[in-house]
């Protein structure tokens, strides 16, 4: 059934003709967590629905870098728009990788204390209590050398959350996706917003290849959502990139341990973490750096050599040696400490500034928006409405019997394309035919090329099945979009 719509034109990534589409109830700007949220909150109702990505797919802007924590929500003041969020977000997680079945793990978290650092222990548990999160506790040595045997014998105490969780973003963005887009809704990549106007009650959004005439524009564009205000003459806050560094570990080291370790956060920052993810190695970071440039995505020896002191003091046998891979990513800052979540004007929502916890509390800005819509719009359910989806199946964690049964019904399941992930012909091809139309689209959706030799086996054999199944020469396949072509 999916491969069916994403080859259709439902979920485009190819370029609209440029024409005036039929008028359509919501635009949403901005295809990564918060975009992706809405478009499936809002698939629930009997709207038309378009989500405009100006990138080459989903996910390519602020969500793809992210930590991927599903945090507890104790860390901000309670009575902020942020927390509850966070909280309900949190909640809303759990039914949500059952229906759309996208990994979600929960492993937990400790926000670890050395000596003279327990008070802020105390406030952040006061927080989360306040907040009526379940399960807080702080913890003494006995409990965190049991539990936790890889931590500092010098920390004191920490508190743990147990209802945090890791997750993949740009997994759960695509599980949205498809889900959404079985449900109607239209999401067209490549599609960047050029100008916005206010035609008598209704708004004129154009693209560099379409119109879209529309009762509600979302901006949800991330590090471009004050742009995109100013194009439609709205005032927003300004946004102010901060960039954090962050760094996997290979996985032979294994988890070096089992919750998400946090240090007692400071304001501008929650601080170097150790992260276990979703795939079972380790991640560390991030680094937080104010910069001007809003592409800047390069990493350094020196934010390298920042995190591991940083995590060394915490978790004393990471290695530099360890550290396979490194990627930076770029918050959406604003002036204040808050989600800036407003309808400027009728019609208009600005969603700006959404930096930790923006992937936690996605969903539930998705609901508080729409919740926003329905105080002026009759919002019906969807008739027909499909509330679940399936991922691609993963040959790595399957059993014998398992695999077995997949190559007899498809024998391209036992032809290996990446050694180090262990994923087959038949993942690559799925990850095409659902949407993928770049070398990292089919990355984030299978794993190919994340593993030690970083694609050296397995890029070219992607690019030939890619150039077979999309019907394109090899010198058309890019990396992540137009202008990062790898053959001339």
């Amino acid at each position: 059934m999916y491969s069916q719509i994403f080859q259709g034109s439902t979920y485009n990534y190819h370029h609209e003709s440029m024409r005036e589409r039929p008028e359509i109830g919501v635009v949403i700007i901005g295809g990564g967590i918060v975009g992706a949220s809405l478009a499936y909150e809002l698939a629930k109702y009997q709207l038309e629905v378009v989500l405009l990505e100006k990138e080459a797919e989903l996910s390519f802007g602020v969500s793809k870098s992210n930590s991927g924590i599903v945090h507890t929500g104790f860390q901000d003041d309670p009575g902020s728009l942020k927390a509850q969020l966070a909280v309900r977000g949190n909640q809303l997680y759990r039914d949500m990788a059952k229906l759309l079945d996208f990994p979600f793990i929960p492993t937990g978290e400790l926000v670890v204390a050395f000596p003279g650092e327990g008070e802020g222990l105390e406030r952040i548990k006061e927080y989360g209590e306040r907040l009526r999160i379940p399960g807080l506790e702080i913890v003494e040595g006995k409990w965190i050398r049991e539990h936790e045997p890889n931590l500092s014998s010098e920390i004191e105490c920490a508190l743990l959350g147990p209802t945090a969780a890791v997750i993949n973003p740009y997994e759960v963005i695509y599980a949205m996706a498809e889900n959404a887009a079985s449900n109607g809704v239209r999401i067209c990549c490549e599609s960047e917003v050029i100008s916005i106007e206010r035609e008598s009650d209704r708004w004129k959004v154009r693209t560099s290849h379409s119109d879209h005439t529309t009762r509600y524009v979302i901006n949800a564009a991330g590090l471009s959502a004050d742009t995109i205000s100013q194009m439609a003459e709205i005032d927003a806050p300004g946004i102010v990139p901060w960039k954090g560094e962050e760094f996997i570990l290979d996985r032979h080291a294994d988890r070096l341990t089992q919750s998400i370790i946090f240090p007692v956060p400071r304001r501008e920052t929650k601080g170097v973490l150790v992260i276990p993810t979703v795939d079972r190695n380790t991640m560390i970071g991030p680094t937080a750096e104010e910069i001007d440039d809003r592409d800047d995505l390069t990493t350094s020896e020196e934010g390298k050599e920042r995190v591991l002191r940083s995590i060394q003091r915490i978790v004393p046998c990471v290695r530099e040696d360890q550290i396979i891979a490194s990627f930076a990513g770029l918050r959406p800052t604003i002036a204040e400490d808050e989600f800036y979540i407003r309808e400027e004007r009728d019609g208009f929502v600005n969603i700006v500034g959404i930096k930790s916890p923006g992937l936690t509390a996605a969903p539930a800005i998705a609901e508080h928006v729409v919740d926003m819509l329905a105080k002026k719009e009759k919002l019906s359910p969807r008739q027909g409405y499909i509330a679940t989806r399936s991922a691609i199946p993963r040959f790595r964690h399957l059993s014998s019997d398992e695999r077995n049964r997949l190559i007899k019904e498809d024998p391209e399941y036992g032809e290996v394309v990446c050694r180090c992930e262990l994923v087959t012909k038949s993942e690559v091809r799925e990850a095409i035919k659902r949407g993928a139309r770049t070398l990292d689209g089919v990355k984030f959706r299978t794993r190919s090329q994340m593993g030690r030799c970083h694609g050296a086996f397995c890029t070219m054999k992607i690019m030939a099945i890619m150039a077979e199944e999309l019907g394109v020469a090899y010198d058309q396949i890019t990396k992540k979009g137009r202008g990062s072509e790898l053959l001339v």
